[in-house]
């Protein structure tokens, strides 16, 4: 990394705890250096004890030149709102897997950029924490008791993640005393748990699902942070997509509103891979491999008769990254169709002209449809639309059997020709496997940073990779928008 225009020692102070950041806990701070000069200007914290609510303080920084721009979207520390908080030296300096490492602990004053290319004379760009065990902890291992929850629809993988926290946690800290959430947020409040123990745990990455059992909705701020508070939980693990980042924010506001010595770390999970700013979620590259399987049988199927055409139904709500990436590594199917391209059947260059050539050309052919491709068409024709799950997510109609009628219809009713469809849906077989030995280093390597992000103080974070470099981003900026499968 080049010059940042302050010595190492002015930087470290800057970025060791406290941390300043944004008055709303859900906006990340933002520091910008230049290389001609910077200065920072701090402004006093205050904690009201009356309430307990945290006033944080804010950092502003005036540069000469915006093109040199450095910015590092801080995530929260406890030391922001529980300033008198004392730290304690780490105990993996004296683990033997780590005696060999030459440099034990990430520096305060790594961070890894969002975005690696840039041109020439722009500004340096977004930068995050790169994720690590840190010199000093702020929580003794003996006086820590975490709990471990997992939302949402299922995915490959979550029980690595359950596995490698408790194992984390345990082995590389010595904390002992673990609970599992069962069912989701609800269980906070219905007092569904269980301790989890290294042994407990040790095989449960081979199977698919989560150890833990899941469940959509059920989010009470205020009941969850009552039980977290009573039953002297300080370390909250929540393993889930948007919409439960979205409740662990929630979760950690008010841990800050209250003024509890709580780390909260989400460890964002979706099938569909369509979080913002890491590089994948976890899970994803074994729900491409399992589409493969429904991808070839598709094509055995429809290649062993007349005019055949298999329709192959994956998963992707609002981005087609398994579509896309199934259909690119198959290379047996003909046409992909995602949420992001819009398509239409009739007319010139339409998917009707475009399977009356393939037929004609090769005499079958096989479509992969994501499940949130066509959902204007399907709706229009007047089928119930607009419900939501108890997670808020729209609840999508079923575009899979709605094609195959409608190119089965305009064949054999309009064009005179018989054809042979063959629909296959794999949904639940695809996120209900464990997880690919490439998703179980994955998912390990993300348990362990939150871990470590935790045992160092930081809140209100969510772990992942950054350009191929694990980094601590602040829960907002994952559940702010999702990505499509184009850009």
């Amino acid at each position: 990394m080049t010059d940042l225009s302050v010595s190492s020692s002015s930087l470290a102070k800057t970025l060791l705890p406290p941390f300043s950041f944004s008055l709303r806990p859900n906006v990340p701070k933002r520091l910008r250096f230049c290389r001609k000069s910077a200065s920072f200007l701090r402004k006093p914290s205050s904690i009201s004890r009356q309430n307990k609510l945290a006033v944080v303080t804010a950092i502003q920084v005036s540069t000469q030149s915006e093109n040199d721009g450095f910015v590092l979207e801080d995530v929260p520390h406890l030391t922001n709102f529980l300033p008198d908080l004392p730290s304690y030296p780490n105990p993996l300096r004296k683990s033997q897997a780590y005696s060999i490492v030459k440099k034990n602990f990430v520096s305060p004053e790594d961070v890894v950029a969002q975005n690696v290319a840039i041109q020439k004379g722009s500004p340096r760009g977004v930068h995050f924490r790169r994720a690590g065990p840190r010199e000093k902890i702020y929580f003794e291992p003996e006086e820590v008791r975490a709990c471990i929850v997992t939302c949402g629809g299922l995915c490959p993988g979550i029980n690595t993640v359950i596995r490698e926290i408790v194992c984390g946690l345990n082995i590389m800290y010595g904390v002992h005393d673990i609970l599992g959430i069962e069912g989701g947020y609800k269980g906070f409040y219905s007092k569904n748990t269980l301790m989890l123990t290294p042994k407990l745990v040790n095989d449960i990455h081979k199977r698919g699902g989560t150890f833990l059992r899941t469940s959509r909705g059920g989010h009470d701020t205020h009941k969850i942070v009552d039980n977290i508070e009573d039953r002297g939980i300080n370390q909250v693990y929540i393993i889930g997509g948007d919409g439960t980042q979205k409740g662990a924010s929630l979760i950690y506001e008010e841990v800050i509103r209250r003024g509890l010595q709580v780390a909260v770390a989400g460890i964002p999970k979706t099938i569909d891979n369509d979080i913002a700013v890491i590089d994948k979620s976890f899970g994803f590259e074994t729900a491409v491999e399992e589409a493969q399987r429904a991808i070839d049988a598709a094509h055995v199927e429809v290649e062993s008769v007349e005019n055949g055409v298999g329709i192959v139904k994956l998963m992707g709500r609002y981005s087609g990254f398994i579509a896309m990436y199934a259909t690119q590594a198959s290379r047996d199917v003909d046409c992909c169709l995602i949420p992001e391209s819009p398509f239409y059947l009739e007319g010139r260059g339409g998917l009707f002209e475009f399977i009356e050539e393939r037929l004609k050309e090769n005499g079958h052919l096989v479509i992969v449809v994501a499940e949130g491709a066509g959902q204007e068409y399907v709706t229009a024709e007047g089928h119930d639309a607009g419900k939501t799950d108890a997670s808020g997510n729209k609840l999508l109609l079923d575009v899979g059997p709605w094609l195959s009628d409608k190119i089965k219809n305009h064949f054999t009713m309009f064009r005179k020709m018989a054809v042979n469809m063959k629909y296959i849906d794999p949904t639940y077989m695809i996120r209900a496997i464990p997880s690919n030995a490439s998703d179980n280093i994955y998912c390990t390597l993300l348990a362990h940073g939150a871990v470590h992000g935790a045992m160092a103080g930081f809140t209100g974070f969510t772990v992942g990779p950054v350009n191929g470099r694990h980094a601590y981003i602040p829960i907002a900026l994952i559940t702010e928008h999702l990505v499509a499968a184009c850009d």
